[in-house]
């Protein structure tokens, strides 16, 4: 059965890692959001209304994916849980794949800032997201938008029928893919 397998939570807490992790011994394919968003800012400009591009390339990729009935998607989201365009986003990709036959499974990472703040600079990260190789542009970014929205839940506050939650601040991304396959039953 289709699955679309949502890894949320903040800056640097290892959403994409994680994610690369479960698509290798799932075999569902990883869809980051930086996918879309470096395509759109290298095409566009920083100073261009790029997130209109990146949200239209997320929309088709979703669309076809879950028309396409195949294993599904594994897809990596900072989800402000205090604004609620997030959620009717969230939402709507939930119905999409919900009405294509699809399950839909959360997987919500936390981890300790200061941790999150030495992800921030991996090769990992920065190998894959070329606006984060700036460094001091990325740490305030990071630290502005941690200001800004609520990146992490309150506990009990998400009622999805398939929710994990993750403090992966002493994990490693094997041992939490490992977590979410064994738990989902993937």
């Amino acid at each position: 059965m289709m699955k679309l397998i949502i890894i949320f939570g903040p800056h640097a807490v290892g959403k994409m890692t994680v994610g690369q992790h479960l698509s290798t011994i799932t075999d569902i394919p990883l869809f980051h959001n930086h996918e879309s968003i470096e395509l759109a800012l290298r095409l566009l400009g920083q100073d261009a209304p790029w997130g209109d591009l990146s949200n239209a390339i997320r929309r088709d990729v979703f669309e076809h994916v879950a028309k396409a009935h195949g294993k599904g998607l594994i897809f990596t989201f900072m989800w402000a849980l205090d604004h609620h365009a997030d959620d009717a986003y969230i939402t709507s990709l939930e119905e999409l794949f919900v009405k294509e036959g699809g399950d839909v499974f959360y997987v919500e990472l936390c981890a300790d800032q200061d941790v999150r703040l030495e992800r921030n600079k991996s090769e990992n990260r920065l190998l894959h997201k070329a606006s984060k190789r700036d460094l001091d542009l990325s740490e305030k970014r990071f630290l502005h938008l941690e200001g800004k929205y609520r990146l992490n839940s309150y506990d009990g506050e998400i009622k999805k029928k398939n929710y994990l939650k993750i403090d992966n601040t002493h994990l490693g991304p094997e041992e939490v893919a490992k977590m979410i396959k064994d738990d989902f039953k993937l």
